[in-house]
């Protein structure tokens, strides 16, 4: 192996972070045989675009590798991924024999961290990839939201809401990894309380173009009413049957509530003009 540069690309804070309390061979690059490198058991991105491999395979072929790999040493002549899996595999298409690394010293933790911190810095990963690695990182590497966001310099909120996406349906989770939904319509199902209605909603963004505001508008409509403390919220047969029927007659979402003394009120729930005219128009003709 040879020596090549002093100096490598700056890292993000994180991963920085992470890699500074390693001791030997920081800021030198070594060139190190494609045939001894495994990859890294702890990576979060198992899939691969083909075409994209073939796109960063033909820049190395022409202008070689950039950002070096970063690797730790597990014997004498074996090494293991910590970053880079991505250049590993474009390096091998463009049929280089070795490439350039970054040699650290890192235990099976720190290459958890390594790998998730990493992933999380990456311009192209999605919310719902975000969200798992931030889980990950909470999880298995025992951080606090508060900690986490000082270790890869994000906010809280920022943690709070990628999380709060993992508790989507696997539905419209797989729509937002595959940009087919935004994070901001997205976070506005979240404001809807039943997953059905979750589902409801998302199937009438795709089919009429929703906007987020409209969502948002669509879970307060559908929130579940919250029960008067000290007051029974058992409904009676005979209101079960009323509210069944009115629900069948009108073809909305209807809840009757009653006290103890009798009284109550009927709530009816329309989602578009479009209800809220043929409900007008139903109650004229009665």
């Amino acid at each position: 192996m040879t020596s090549n540069n002093k100096k490598g690309p700056a890292l993000g804070r994180g991963l920085g972070a992470l890699l500074s309390n390693n001791e030997p061979g920081i800021g030198g690059t070594t060139m190190v045989e494609i045939a001894c490198i495994e990859t890294n058991p702890f990576n979060p991105r198992t899939h691969f675009e083909a075409e994209a491999l073939e796109e960063l395979a033909s820049s190395i072929k022409e202008l070689g590798i950039i950002q070096p790999l970063t690797l730790r040493q597990i014997s004498p002549n074996r090494y293991q991924l910590i970053s880079g899996e991505r250049r590993l595999r474009a390096s091998h298409l463009a049929g280089l024999s070795a490439v350039p690394a970054y040699i650290r010293v890192a235990n099976d933790q720190a290459m958890l961290e390594m790998a998730l911190v990493e992933n999380i810095q990456r311009e192209n990963l999605n919310s719902i990839e975000i969200g798992l690695s931030y889980s990950r990182l909470i999880e298995e590497c025992k951080y606090t939201q508060s900690e986490l966001g000082i270790k890869i310099s994000k906010s809280r909120s920022d943690i709070a809401n990628h999380l709060r996406l993992l508790k989507l349906p696997a539905e419209i989770q797989a729509a937002v990894r595959d940009q087919q939904l935004t994070m901001g319509h997205a976070r506005a199902l979240l404001s809807i309380q039943d997953e059905t209605e979750q589902i409801k909603a998302f199937n009438a963004i795709r089919t009429n173009q929703l906007s987020v505001r409209e969502v948002e508008q669509w879970g307060k409509s559908n929130s579940k009413p919250k029960p008067t403390p000290g007051k029974s919220t058992q409904k009676s047969a005979v209101v079960q049957s009323i509210e069944k029927q009115l629900k069948s007659t009108l073809g909305l979402r209807v809840q009757v509530s009653q006290d103890a003394k009798g009284k109550g009120k009927i709530t009816v729930s329309f989602n578009s003009m479009e209800q809220l005219n043929m409900l007008i128009e139903t109650l004229s003709n009665k």
